[in-house]
Formats: structure tokens, sequence, C-alpha cells
């Protein structure tokens, strides 16, 4: 669904910050995208607090520049409806109770040494109620290279491994909550080397194989 302006509403507005309250159908991972509060990213200063409620979520989110949702806290999962009240003196009160849930990922350092032909072991330790992880394999640009993998989490351990790329460099595991895709981790940058276990004998004339066989003439 679009941004929609009739459920954007000012709790509190002062010289320092805003405080606004936004309610929708939508997703959290539909509402950070970034362009979704374009309409109205003029009256949106980095530095506002927005208390999002989306259809899988209830959060305190930090606007950054252009309008863009932060990372923020959040402070429940799926939630019902929820109650403000506003007064002219610029208070607010909650009738829902809510307390912060810690959710993080942390993901294990890539092995070394991958060749061409191989494949790359990845795992993640999750803390916090996070039933899904999903791992990527993207190149030096950011671009992914499928596929794209769901792990379910078990015992606080999400794990799988990908076919091993082209040689090169620059390559990147990137992992995120299904859920939420704010909470993500992205690992330091590693290479893919060429397989020459085989390459044994190289002459003037040509490479052979262990067995004698000629590779190129």
């Amino acid at each position: 669904m679009p941004f929609s302006p009739a459920n954007l509403n000012a709790l509190l507005q002062t010289s320092a910050f805003n405080l606004w309250h936004y309610r929708t159908a939508d997703t959290r991972a539909v509402v950070s995208a970034a362009g979704y509060f374009a309409p109205v990213a003029a009256g949106l200063k980095p530095g506002d607090l927005m208390v999002l409620q989306t259809v899988d979520a209830m959060a305190l989110v930090p606007f950054r520049s252009n309008a863009v949702l932060g990372t923020g806290v959040t402070l429940d999962g799926p939630v019902g409806p929820i109650s403000l009240i506003r007064a002219a003196g610029q208070g607010f009160s909650f009738s829902q109770a809510a307390s912060a849930v810690v959710r993080t990922i942390l993901l294990a350092p890539i092995a070394a040494g991958i060749l061409a032909g191989g494949s790359i072991p990845v795992s993640a330790s999750v803390t916090g109620p996070i039933a899904q992880v999903v791992f990527s394999l993207r190149d030096a640009n950011g671009v992914v290279i499928p596929p794209v993998q769901a792990v379910a989490v078990q015992g606080g351990v999400a794990a799988t491994s990908f076919p091993a790329p082209p040689v090169g460099s620059g390559y990147r595991i990137r992992v995120e909550d299904a859920a939420d895709p704010a909470i993500v981790e992205t690992s330091r940058s590693f290479s893919v080397a060429p397989d020459l276990a085989h390459l044994l004998i190289e002459a003037g004339d040509g490479l052979a194989t262990e067995a004698g066989d000629p590779l190129k003439r």
C-alpha cells in the first residue's frame, strides 16, 4: 500500500524535534524502504521520532535525511489498535504497555581459502525472537548472486552454504531477519581463487593432469 497522509499524526512539536505517530496495514519492511515518506519529506526533519505501528511490528524509530527511517527500537511484534490521548499542553499517553525486545544477528567469520568450484559455509548466532534469517551472497557491486536462502533459527544458530562464485574479489555474505530487514549484518569482503590442485606439470608446450593427460597445448 502507498503512504497515507491521513494516518500520520503529530504528537509533539518542539524547536528541537517532532514526535509523530503513523499506523498502516503495510509491513515494517515496506515502510522502511527509501521514498515511502517522500510525499511529506518536507515536513520531516532529521532527528524527528516516530511511533510506528505496522501490521507486523510496533517500533520507536528516528528519521534520517530525506525522510528515511533509521533502525530504531522494536517495541513489540504484531499489535492491535493503539489508543492515544493528546492535549493542548503537548502531552501524550499510551493506553498500551510496551517493553523493549533485544534482537541481534552476529555473522560468523568466512572461512579462508575459498576456491572456485567449492562451497562457502556460513552461519550466524541469533539473539531474541527471530524465527528465520535470510542469507545472500553479493558481488563487489552489491548485486545478489542467486540463490537467496531463508534458514530457520534453531538453538540460536542458523547455518547454510553457498556454491563458490566465479574467481574474483569483493564478495560479501549478508544475513538479515526475515521479518525485519533492518536487523542485518554483512561480512568483510573475501576473494575466490582458482582451483589449481590438479595442475601439476607446466612445460613450454602445455599443461598436464596428475595422470599425464594434456590440458592445454
